[in-house]
C-alpha cells in the first residue's frame, strides 16, 4: 500500500476525513510500527475532536478484530487480496464499522470507497455487499495474531491465552485512583481509593475532575506506588511520565523527585499536579545519564517495556512488538535496574514494575539482578497490600494476567516487585 496522505483532497465529502485518518492510523502501525497513540498527532492532523476520536475508534477495533475481519474479507475474494493492498484497508475500516460500531452499512461503504480512489472501487464495493447480504458476523472473541497466542500461550498456558482473546475484544472499564471522596461518583471500588466507573462519560465531565479529586490510573497500574506506602522521606519516581504514580506518592506524603526523559510527557504530569494542587520536582533526563545527587528512600522504577500488558486499551502492542523489542527492551531494564538501585539508602526500598505479559521483564529480570546484588532481598507483597481475588507469587512479588478479576472488569499485565536493601553495599 502506497503511504496515506496527511492532506485531505479538496473533494472528500463529510464523514470521509476521519475514515482517511484511520487508514493512516492502521498504516503507521502496521506498516511502520508505531504505537497509535504516537501516530495520532500527525494522522489526524486538523480534524475536530469528534472525528479524531472516531479515527481513533476505527483504527483500535481494526486491531482488535484484525485476523477476523481477514478471513471474513478472504471468503468473499476469488483471489487474496495482498496485506497491504489499499483495498483491504478500506474494507476492514468499513466491516469494523458496521459489525462494532453500529456504522449503517450504506455510510459505512460510502465514506471508505474515496479511500480507493484510482483502485479497485468495484471489488471493494463488491466484498462489502457479500458480506453484508449474507449477514457476517464476528466471533465472540478476536483471533489473536499466531505469532502473540504461541507466546503468551507458551509463557502461561492456554487459559490465559485465551483470556487476553477475551480481553481485548473491548476498551476495559475507567479506573480512577482518588485522593479524596467524591459523593456523587458512581461505580464499583476494588480496593480503598479506588472507583471503577464506565467509559461513557467524558473524563473531565465526571464529578470531581476539576477539583483534582481523582486521576485516570488502571487498577493494576496502581499497585506499584501503593507497595511504597505513606512516608515522608524522598522519593524517586523514575519513568515518571504521564505521572499517576508520581501523583499517588505525593498524596501519600512523600517529597517526590519524578524523572523522564519525555519532556512532552511531563508537561501531561505538571498538569495533572495543578489540577490536583500536589507537588513533586519534576526532572527532563535520560537515567542512564543522570544522577540524583541523593541517596532515596524509595525508589519506583517503572520501567521501560514492550507494554504488552496494556493490550486492553492499546490493541496496536499485539501488531507492532516483536521478539526483538522484547529483548531490546529487557536489555535497557538490566541496565538500568542495577543502577538505579545505586540511589536507595540503605534499609530503604526499591519497587520495580513493567507493564508487560513478557517473563523476560518481570521474573527473569529480578531472578538475575537478586543473584548479582546480596544487597537487595524481595520484601514480600501482602494480601492486604491487594484488590480481594488478588495474590502474591510464592517468591513474593506480583504478576497480573489475563483472566484475573476478569468477573469485576478485569486489569491490565504487569509485573511488579518490592526490594529492600539489607545492606550498604549493593
Amino acid at each position: 500500500m502506497s503511504r496515506p496522505s496527511n492532506h485531505r483532497p479538496p473533494s472528500d465529502p463529510p464523514g470521509v476525513p476521519a475514515r482517511r485518518a484511520a487508514l493512516r492510523l492502521l498504516d503507521a502501525v502496521l506498516r511502520r510500527g508505531l504505537a497509535i497513540e504516537q501516530a495520532l498527532e500527525a494522522s489526524a492532523k486538523g480534524l475536530a475532536p469528534p472525528d479524531r476520536g472516531l479515527a481513533h475508534a476505527i483504527a483500535a477495533e481494526v486491531l482488535r478484530w484484525l485476523a477476523d475481519l481477514d478471513a471474513l474479507i478472504d471468503s468473499a475474494t476469488r483471489n487474496r487480496l495482498p496485506d497491504d493492498a489499499k483495498a483491504r484497508f478500506a474494507l476492514r475500516i468499513a466491516l469494523a464499522q458496521v459489525l462494532r460500531l453500529g456504522t449503517p452499512p450504506h455510510a459505512a461503504i460510502s465514506t471508505v470507497l474515496p479511500l480507493v480512489d484510482g483502485g479497485p472501487r468495484k471489488l471493494v464495493h463488491g466484498v462489502f455487499g457479500t458480506l453484508d447480504r449474507k449477514g457476517a458476523v464476528l466471533p465472540d472473541h478476536p483471533t489473536l495474531p499466531d505469532q502473540v497466542h504461541a507466546r503468551i500461550a507458551g509463557n502461561w498456558g492456554e487459559r490465559v491465552a485465551s483470556a487476553a482473546a477475551a480481553a481485548i475484544a473491548a476498551p476495559p472499564p475507567l479506573d480512577l485512583t482518588l485522593r479524596s471522596d467524591v459523593p456523587d461518583l458512581h461505580g464499583e471500588s476494588l480496593m480503598t481509593g479506588h472507583m471503577r466507573v464506565s467509559g461513557e462519560t467524558p473524563v473531565p465531565d465526571l464529578p470531581g475532575y476539576a477539583e483534582g479529586a481523582w486521576w485516570v490510573q488502571d487498577l493494576a497500574a496502581s499497585l506499584p506506588a501503593r507497595l511504597l506506602g505513606s512516608g515522608t522521606g524522598r522519593a524517586l519516581d523514575l519513568c515518571a511520565a504521564p505521572g499517576g504514580k508520581t501523583l499517588q506518592l505525593a498524596a501519600s506524603g512523600w517529597d517526590v523527585t519524578a524523572v523522564d526523559v519525555s519532556e512532552s510527557r511531563l508537561a501531561r504530569l505538571s498538569e495533572n499536579l495543578d489540577r490536583t494542587g500536589l507537588s513533586a520536582h519534576i526532572v527532563t533526563a535520560d537515567l542512564l545519564d543522570w544522577e540524583p545527587g541523593f541517596e532515596a528512600d524509595a525508589v519506583l522504577l517503572d520501567a521501560p517495556c514492550s507494554a504488552t500488558g496494556i493490550f486492553r486499551r492499546h490493541p496496536d502492542v499485539f501488531h507492532r512488538v516483536r521478539p526483538r523489542l522484547i529483548a531490546e527492551m529487557a536489555e535497557l531494564q538490566a541496565q538500568l535496574l542495577p543502577r538505579v538501585a545505586r540511589w536507595v539508602r540503605p534499609g530503604g526500598l526499591l519497587v520495580y514494575a513493567t507493564c508487560s505479559l513478557e517473563p523476560e521483564e518481570g521474573e527473569q529480570q529480578i531472578e538475575r539482578f537478586l543473584a548479582e546484588h546480596s544487597a537487595f532481598a524481595i520484601d514480600r507483597v501482602l494480601p492486604d497490600e491487594l484488590p480481594e481475588g488478588l495474590v502474591a507469587h510464592e517468591r513474593g512479588w506480583l504478576r497480573t494476567l489475563p483472566g484475573m478479576l476478569v468477573e469485576r472488569g478485569g486489569l491490565d499485565g504487569f509485573f511488579m516487585v518490592r526490594l529492600m536493601r539489607v545492606a550498604g553495599d549493593s
